[in-house]
């Protein structure tokens, strides 16, 4: 799937939901290091459980981060299947 960001440096999410579990993640801009580590921690990880671990993380003063439009694309995947 590929999640058009708002509100964060990164401006694309894709990634792919195998057997309910995340895989693929991959950010387009942002903060490099952060947005490798946050895909590695999620790869392999289920969909509801990764949903619950980043949904809300907010970045400095935005009322969002690269981790929540994550969970929102997670969520909006959900939503489509």
């Amino acid at each position: 799937m590929e999640y058009k960001t708002k509100g964060v440096c990164s401006t694309k999410i894709t990634f792919d939901v195998e057997d309910n579990k995340v895989k693929n993640v991959v950010f387009t801009n942002g903060c490099h290091g952060n947005t490798q580590g946050v895909s590695a921690l999620i790869d392999g990880m289920d969909i509801d459980e990764a949903i619950s671990k980043i949904k809300g993380i907010k970045c400095g003063m935005r009322g969002t981060s690269c981790p929540d439009q994550l969970a929102l694309a997670l969520e909006k995947y959900k939503e489509n299947v």
